[in-house]
C-alpha cells in the first residue's frame, strides 16, 4: 500500500463547455469510410458510460428517467437535431436493445448538454455530459503565477497564466532562482518573485509548440527544502489499516532520517512489524540523504528501497537519471537492501502491445535490481510474460554487478 505523502498540484481550472464532438473517419480524399457511432442511454453520464455498449461508440446520456421514448425506437428511425454549433444533423438508429440505441451520422456532430432530439416517437434531451478539460498553452519565456488560492481559475490564451498551488508551505519556504517543474517537467521555470499568497515562475523550458498547463498536475521544487513531513495527517490516519491488511508500505517523497523514524514508530505503535517499508527515492535530497535513511531503517526488520525514476528523473533532469539510479543501485547493494526498478518499464508494450527498442534495454537492465515494476496497461499480462524473458536471460550473463563471463551462444539462436 501506497502512502502518497503531500501532494505538490497544480490548482482547478474552471470547467469548459459540456460538450462532446463526434466524428465519422475519412480517407484521404475525405469521403466517409466509417460513420459516427453514438450509444444513446438513459441515466448519469457516469452509470451509461460504464454499462456495456458497442465497441467504439461514444456515451451519450439521454434525459429520459423512465426511457419511455428510448424503449419504442425501431432500427432505421432517424432522429434530427441541431447541435452545438447550430448545424442540423440528421442521425439513423442502427442498433437497438433493452439498454439503449445506437446511432449514426455521416456528419460530425457537436453533442450538449440539454440538445433537442427529435424522433418518430416523441422528443428527447442529452442529459449532462462531462464538461471538457480546459488547459492554457504556455511558451517559454512567458510568466506563470502559482496563488495560494485554489479557487478555480479561468483558461486564458495569454500571459501571465494564474493557477493555484495545493501546497501552502511552499510560499514560505519558495526562493528566487529556485527552479520548477510542471507536469512530470513538461513545463520547467525559474522563481523570479515570491510573495506571502504568490510565486511568480519565468518559463524556461516548454518545447518548440509550448505545453499545456493543466489542472492538478505535479509540481517540483527541486532546488527547495520545503520543511514539510512526509507522513500527512491523511496518511498518518491509513496507517492502522495498513498494518492490519498490507504486506508492504511504501512511502512516498520521503526525504530524510526523520521521516524515516516517524513510520517506524507509527508502525510500532500498531505493533505491526511484519510490516515491510519501501523508501521511495523520488527527489534529489531523498538521493543525498540515502545513506542516513539506509541506517535509521536498519533498525527495522524488512526495509527495500524504490528507484522512483518518474519524479527523480524531473527533479534531477534526465541527463543525470543514468548516474543516480546506479548510485542507488550501489548504496542499497553496499547495504543489503533490495532496490525496485520503478517508472515506465516496458511503459508502450503494457500500453500500446508494442515496446520501443530502448524500453527493452532499459528492462535488462532491471535485472541488477531485485524486482522490476510494471504500470496497468491492456497488454499487461504480455509485458509480464516479456519482462520475464527479458530478465531470465540476463540472469545467465550477470548476478547483479558480477559479470557471470559464461559461455556465449548467441550465434546458435
Amino acid at each position: 500500500m501506497d502512502l502518497a505523502g503531500p501532494k505538490v498540484r497544480t490548482g482547478p481550472i474552471e470547467p469548459g463547455p459540456r460538450v462532446v464532438k463526434v466524428k465519422p473517419a475519412r480517407d484521404p480524399s475525405g469521403i466517409v469510410t466509417e460513420p459516427s457511432r453514438v450509444w444513446l442511454a438513459a441515466g448519469p453520464h457516469d452509470a451509461v458510460a460504464t454499462a456495456d455498449r458497442p465497441d467504439g461508440a461514444v456515451v451519450v446520456p439521454l434525459a429520459d428517467p423512465e426511457g419511455k421514448t428510448l424503449a419504442v425506437l425501431q432500427r432505421g428511425d432517424e432522429i434530427e437535431l441541431t447541435d452545438a454549433r447550430g448545424a442540423h444533423r440528421r442521425l439513423e438508429v442502427e442498433q437497438v436493445d433493452g439498454e439503449g440505441v445506437l446511432v449514426q451520422a455521416d456528419k460530425t456532430v457537436y453533442w450538449a448538454t440539454g440538445t433537442a432530439l427529435t424522433t418518430p416517437h416523441g422528443p428527447l434531451e442529452v442529459g449532462p455530459l462531462p464538461p471538457l478539460e480546459q488547459s492554457m498553452r504556455v511558451h517559454e519565456g512567458e510568466e506563470i503565477v502559482l496563488a495560494r488560492s485554489l479557487e478555480p481559475v479561468p483558461a486564458v490564451d495569454t500571459p501571465p497564466y494564474r493557477i493555484g498551488l495545493t501546497l501552502a508551505q511552499a510560499f514560505a519556504d519558495a526562493a528566487v532562482g529556485d527552479r520548477v517543474s510542471l507536469d512530470d517537467g513538461r513545463i520547467g521555470a525559474r522563481i523570479t518573485a515570491v510573495s506571502d499568497d504568490e510565486i511568480t515562475l519565468e518559463v524556461t523550458q516548454a518545447g518548440p509548440r509550448g505545453a499545456k498547463l493543466k489542472a492538478e498536475k505535479g509540481v517540483n521544487f527541486p532546488d527547495t527544502h520545503l520543511d514539510i513531513p512526509a507522513l500527512t495527517d491523511e496518511d498518518l490516519a491509513h496507517i492502522p489499516f495498513a498494518a492490519r491488511q498490507a504486506d508492504m508500505v511504501n512511502m512516498s517523497f520521503v526525504r530524510s532520517a526523520e521521516d524515516v523514524a516517524q513510520l517506524i514508530d507509527a508502525l510500532e505503535a500498531e505493533d505491526a512489524p511484519d510490516v515491510d517499508i519501501t523508501l521511495k527515492i523520488e527527489t534529489v535530497e531523498a538521493f543525498r540523504q540515502l545513506p542516513r535513511m539506509l541506517l535509521e531503517a536498519m533498525r527495522w526488520r524488512d526495509v527495500g528501497v524504490m528507484i522512483a525514476r518518474g519524479d527523480l528523473a524531473v527533479e534531477a533532469g534526465f541527463a543525470r537519471m543514468a548516474e543516480l539510479q546506479e548510485e542507488i543501485l550501489w548504496l542499497c547493494e553496499a547495504a543489503h537492501v533490495p532496490a525496485i526498478w520503478a517508472t515506465q518499464v516496458l511503459e508502450s508494450l503494457a500500453k500500446t502491445g508494442l515496446p520501443s527498442r530502448a524500453e527493452i534495454t532499459d528492462a535488462a537492465m532491471a535485472q541488477r535490481a531485485e524486482a522490476a515494476m510494471l504500470n496497468k496497461g491492456p497488454y499487461i499480462d504480455r509485458a509480464v510474460t516479456v519482462l520475464g524473458d527479458i530478465l531470465g536471460r540476463m540472469h545467465g550473463h550477470a548476478s547483479k554487478k558480477r559479470d557471470m563471463l559464461r559461455r556465449l551462444e548467441s550465434w546458435s539462436l
